[in-house]
This record gives structure tokens, sequence and C-alpha cells, in this order.
């Protein structure tokens, strides 16, 4: 499951971010309405964590010019702007949810999941290539139709590579995408975690790309 945050407060930004990578979440997190408008536009989410109240381009904004190019990715408003009235203003917008800063991460994790099951209908939540199947909403992974228990690092792992599949993925980028921001790039952690999904997997469906990165190659079929 890949989130895009859009939260300019650093601190906050950082501690949403950290708590839903280590839920098992892909996240991509910016502090700007203008920035997170050019992701969203240019790569696919499952979810928009969008605050209202950023630099220049307000997240109201953000969100009517998501709606203008027809960007259906659901959207969780969280906001220090708590009357009802601002409330209304979001949910009208566009929003599928709004939550009010200060808020309890556990209720804003199940939040999340709410409005992930509820999603966009033509959004895409199982993925299949070469035998192996990622179910995103039940978190099950199968291979040749024998189920394979994963950590959630694990699975955020290879839900990186599935939904890239055909691209190789560099180390930088795996980093910045399942690991936190200051991961040490002279560890071998990436590599250890991938022998480790290379065996629990019993297939070479995971290339590597010497010098460049790493990837998964076939028919990639969604639903």
């Amino acid at each position: 499951m890949k989130i895009l945050l859009i939260e300019d407060e650093q601190r906050l930004n950082t501690f949403i971010k950290n708590g839903l990578v280590q839920n098992g979440y892909v996240v991509d997190a910016c502090t700007t309405g203008s920035e997170g408008m050019e992701w969203a536009a240019t790569s696919q989410y499952d979810l928009i964590v969008l605050d209202i109240m950023l630099p220049g381009q307000s997240g109201l904004d953000v969100l009517y010019n998501l709606r203008q190019f027809n960007i259906k990715t659901p959207v969780i408003i969280i906001s220090a702007l708590n009357s009802s009235e601002h409330v209304i203003k979001g949910l009208d917008a566009g929003a599928m949810d709004y939550i009010k800063k200060p808020f309890d991460f556990g209720e804003f994790l199940a939040r999340v999941r709410t409005v992930t099951r509820k999603g966009d209908p033509r959004s895409f939540t199982k993925y299949k290539v070469k035998g192996l199947e990622l179910d995103l909403l039940s978190r099950k992974v199968t291979i040749e139709e024998q189920e394979v228990e994963l950590t959630k690092r694990e699975f955020a792992l290879l839900e990186l590579l599935v939904t890239n599949c055909n691209r190789v993925l560099t180390k930088a980028e795996i980093s910045e995408k399942v690991w936190e921001v200051n991961f040490d790039m002279g560890s071998n952690v990436i590599e250890v975690h991938l022998s480790q999904l290379r065996k629990k997997l019993r297939t070479d469906i995971i290339h590597t790309k010497v010098g460049l990165g790493y990837y998964i190659e076939g028919e990639l079929q969604k639903q």
C-alpha cells in the first residue's frame, strides 16, 4: 500500500511517515502543496494524507486541483483547523475523512485502513506476476498458490518491487521508500532482506542488475 504524505511541519511529517512505514506502508513524504501535486500527478498512490495549512498552495487548493486533473486517489485531511465549518468544507471538497490535530496515532491508522478499504473502485489492490500473487488489502502473499509468511518490512519491499514491475529500483530508492530517511547507505540490510525474501518465495523472481539495483520482470496483472 503506497501513501503520499503532504505535511509541512517537519517533526510531525517524520513521525507520521515513520509510523506508517513501521506498519508496513510505503510512504512518499513532502512538505509543500506544489511538490505534493507533482508527485500525485506522476506516481500512483492508494491514499493521500493532506494537511490544510501548507505554505503557498493550501491543502484545499491541492485537493481541488487533484480532482480537476481527474486524480481520484482517496484523501484524508489532517488539520489543526477543527471547527465544524472547516470539516464540512474539507469533506465537501472531496476528502474521504477529516482528522483533527492532535490525534491518536492508533486511531489514525484505523482511519487509514478504513479509507483504503473503501478506496477508489479503479485502484488496484491485487497484483499477479509469474505465479506470485500479492493482495494489498489482506496483506497476503502466495507463490504458486502456496501462502508465504512475510514480515512487515519484507512485505513492503516486495510490494515496492511488484508495483514497479519491469523497472530497476536503486538501493537509494528502496531505502527511501521502505526504510527511514537517515538510512545508512553503507549497510547491507537491503541485501539481507532481499536474500531472506528470495528464500521465502522459493523462486528467482527477484533479479539483480549489477551496479544498478533490483527488479521483478514479467507480465504484471492488476485487479
